[in-house]
């Protein structure tokens, strides 16, 4: 194909751009400009954009052309010129439609022009206006100037008894300034004259009732034509506080009192008042004197004392406490329509080796027992059994052994019925008791577990009979206490003692919301390794949900994952259940109420308070017993101490192993609890131990590699236990070793001084006779003199005849000498005695 052109022959011409060669488009916005006005008389022009719509519409040939405003169509404007016509060629309703359109084109006509008239006169009418307040200002500008040069001129005259008044006269009409920034500048200064120039009620009205526009003018605002109020400034602002600030000093210069509310914390500083109260420190040293506390700028005082000194100042006070952080932590009573039926829950306390974890054993059919070391239960076991009824029943399984009495009682205040079991064969021991007193203080009902029934030896009417003595009355004697026979081995008095707790519960009447933010106590805490913190948590009311954040005394978490006594994981725990629960940040103790909150923050803001509090409770613990320890180094010496640090598996059981310690110390020797914590034993506690020159105890845990191998080299004991009689006895020993001996008299004979010599180089000699047992050269003697103790020393010389003996027996003559001491008299009698040490035992 080749290219062609068209020419002239077609009667087209080629596609050329027009002088100067620039293509371009025309502008559909048209800019203008308005000016805005400001505050101290500044002034800035806005530029204001304005949208013009093109319209099109079909000319007479068919073609689209552009319609202007206040034009018909072309094809309209063509008709309305041309005379009618009768086209044969359109139909009657073309033709109706064609009219109508003509009419509606001279009926739109005629309104765009009567709408034009209108701006254009009240155009005119503004501009008037404004010409009009602008003279009315000029001439009472001008007015109020006059007024002021006569004033000025009165004053300056000297005083006359007839003064001739000033002419004033007659301001001259001020022309209209060309434009509006002129116009404000004698505004400005009428409004700062002393008379009437600013009073704003002689202005005159704006007319038609319309106010003049106010504040920063926007395009929206200026397209969409609203009039918005205007704001205050930040300088007024400023001149406000400026304004408040002088009437305050104005108010202290003429002595008048400003009172002020002040807010104090349980504790503040001196400085810190002061700042509140707007006082000088001075001051406030100066009223601390007279209340007799000494006490400088930093010191803190307490909110009973800031609480004096603020009224003395004459300032409202304010209490506030850093406890209000845990104000409606707990939500309040439920209604009586919300409350449901819960199960029970049941502790089981007695003394050791009674079979309390063989009588759970055998309620739940699992053998717990057959894991603990020794046959005992080392801390606080938590399990919900299900009974052939259907009804739930859940249980805690408390220790026996005498260390865990906190675990006890604890156990007993979280519980709704206590089963005290008490063995057929031995009746009712020490800890039985103890658990009949915790049971009482709790204020909760006890039902009576008589095992081991199926000895040979037991005697079940003799536990029955023992129990009067503690005021635990049974049903078969009259009482209202519960006791059943059961044998945890042979499984038999199971059905009974089920139906008891039942009944018991029913009596009771437990019941619990479910449907709220749950609450419950810990019953266990550990340091689990790959799961982290994992707490024992009873729900006491409430549902406890996976994802739930929670405070657990001084620690907080969200819920990972719910496991119930049978190891499997489940949603939610409801009133009544025990679960462990994963997701939390730290360990918290044994006993810590776990309360469902609504966030993170909360959560943390709970806990950075009771952290803090918990560091000053362990803080003041330390410093008195710092001081404790000072004054005893002042009366009897220093005391010697067994630095020990202590890793177990469970919370219970370390606080069981320091209990016990704290118990053993005494004036002279004590245990020195460096650290103790929950979790396995690391490097940090070795380099602990070796910086204290102590040695590491391990209640069912073990160290790492690396701890063991920096234990080896720097020769640190690493003591691992696994039943807490054995740790006792251990650290008995220890401390016993520490103790210091105990000094015996040995007593030997007396000798009387029968004749005394003086000899060179030696002094005196007392010749005496053994009247009575031996005397044994380096003894210790003391010498009477009628009955009376002069002197006691040591033996430094000891012959017969001429030689040296190391004793001489009863009925013989020897001669002695003392060391340093020389008055010695015939007649004397001289005591002979050893000193012999004991070795001393801690009391259990």
């Amino acid at each position: 194909m080749s290219d062609t052109k068209d020419t002239g022959d077609t009667g087209k011409k080629p596609l050329t751009l027009k002088k100067p060669g620039k293509l371009e488009l025309k502008k559909t916005v048209d800019a203008g400009t308005v000016k805005q006005s400001f505050s101290h008389g500044r002034s800035k022009m806005v530029a204001v954009e304005v949208k013009k719509k093109r319209t099109y519409a079909q000319d007479a040939n068919g073609k689209m052309a552009q319609v202007r405003n206040g034009e018909a169509a072309p094809a309209q404007a063509d008709a309305a010129k041309a005379p009618p016509a009768h086209d044969d060629n359109l139909t009657e309703s073309e033709r109706q439609a064609r009219a109508k359109a003509l009419e509606d084109a001279k009926v739109r006509a005629v309104e765009e022009e009567k709408r034009k008239a209108e701006e254009a006169q009240r155009a005119a009418e503004e501009a008037e206006r404004r010409k009009a307040e602008e003279a009315e200002a000029a001439k009472r500008a001008a007015q109020e100037a006059e007024r002021q040069k006569a004033q000025e001129a009165e004053a300056a005259q000297p005083v006359e008894p007839e003064p001739t008044p000033v002419p004033v006269p007659k301001p001259q009409p001020a022309p209209a300034p060309p434009a509006a920034e002129d116009t404000k500048k004698p505004a400005k200064k009428a409004k700062k004259g002393k008379g009437g120039g600013g009073d704003n009620k002689s202005q005159p009205s704006r007319g038609r009732g319309e106010k003049r526009r106010q504040g920063k003018l926007t395009i929206s605002s200026a397209l969409a034509g609203d009039d918005g109020e205007r704001q205050r400034s930040l300088a007024s602002v400023k001149r406000k506080r400026e304004k408040e600030k002088l009437q305050q000093q104005q108010a202290r210069a003429e002595g008048k009192k400003i009172v002020r509310d002040v807010v104090v914390p349980e504790t503040i500083t001196v400085q810190e008042l002061a700042n509140r109260m707007a006082e000088r420190g001075v001051d406030v040293i100066r009223e601390l004197m007279k209340m007799g506390v000494m006490a400088t700028i930093n010191q803190v005082i307490d909110a009973d004392t800031a609480e004096l000194v603020v009224e003395e100042f004459g300032h409202n006070l304010q209490r506030v406490s850093e406890a209000d952080v845990e104000t409606g932590l707990s939500g309040g009573d439920d209604d009586e329509g919300d409350l449901a039926k819960r199960p029970p829950v049941v502790t089981v306390m007695g003394h050791v080796d009674h079979g309390k974890t063989s009588l759970l054993d055998a309620l739940r059919t699992t053998d717990v027992a057959g894991g603990e070391a020794g046959g005992i239960t080392q801390h606080i076991g938590a399990y919900q059994v299900t009974m052939e009824s259907g009804d739930k029943i859940s249980f805690v399984d408390t220790p026996g052994h005498a260390a865990f009495t906190d675990m006890r009682a604890r156990g007993a205040k979280v519980t709704d019925i206590v089963i005290l079991v008490v063995a057929a064969d031995d009746s009712v021991m020490p800890q039985t008791v103890e658990a009949i007193h915790h049971a009482k203080a709790a204020e909760v009902p006890i039902i009576v577990a008589v095992n081991k029934c199926d000895k040979p030896e037991a005697d079940p009417n003799k536990v029955r009979t023992e129990l009067l003595q503690h005021e635990i009355v049974v049903e078969e004697m009259g009482g209202d206490v519960l006791a059943v026979d059961v044998s945890a081995k042979a499984r038999t008095g199971l059905e009974k003692l089920e139906e008891a707790i039942l009944l018991q519960a029913e009596i009771l009447d437990l019941k619990a919301n479910p449907d709220r933010p749950a609450e419950g106590v810990i019953v266990e805490a550990k340091m689990e390794q790959g799961r982290g913190s994992v707490a024992t948590a009873l729900v006491q009311r409430g549902t406890l949900r996976k994802g739930d954040i929670f405070v657990a005394g001084s620690e907080w978490g969200r819920v990972r994952a719910l496991i119930d006594d049978r190891g499997q994981q489940i949603e939610e725990a409801g009133p009544g259940m025990p679960v462990e629960i994963l997701g939390l940040n730290g360990t918290p103790d044994a006993g810590d109420e776990v309360v469902v909150v609504d966030g993170e923050g909360r959560a943390r803001e709970v806990t950075e308070y009771r952290q803090r509090k918990k560091r000053e409770a362990l803080a003041a613990a330390a410093s008195r017993g710092s001081l404790e320890q000072m004054f005893e180094k002042i009366k009897e010496g220093e005391a010697a101490t067994l630095p020990v640090v202590i890793k177990a598996d469970v919370h219970g059981s370390l606080e069981a192993i320091i209990a016990a310690l704290d118990k053993m110390g005494t004036e002279e020797v004590k245990a020195q609890v460096l650290h103790g914590a929950v979790g396995g034993i690391n490097e940090s506690d070795v380099i602990l131990a070796r910086a204290s020159g102590g040695f590491i105890i391990g209640f069912n845990v073990r160290a790492n590699a690396q701890a063991r191998d920096l234990a080896k080299r720097d020769g640190i004991d690493i003591r691992y236990y696994s039943i807490i009689y054995d740790v006792t006895d251990d650290m008995r020993q220890a401390l016993s070793g520490m103790l210091a001996p105990t000094l015996k008299e040995d007593f030997l004979g007396y000798a009387e001084v029968r004749e005394v010599f003086s000899v060179s180089k030696v002094g005196k000699v007392a010749g005496c006779m053994v009247t009575d047992g031996m005397v044994k050269r380096g003894a210790k003697v003391r010498l009477l003199r009628d009955d009376v103790v002069i002197h006691e020393g040591e033996l430094s010389q000891l012959k017969r005849f001429k030689d040296d003996v190391k004793e001489v027996k009863e009925g013989t003559e020897c001669g002695m000498s003392f060391a340093n001491y020389d008055d010695i008299k015939e007649g004397d009698i001289i005591e002979c005695f050893d000193v012999i040490e004991v070795a001393r035992q801690l009391e259990e």
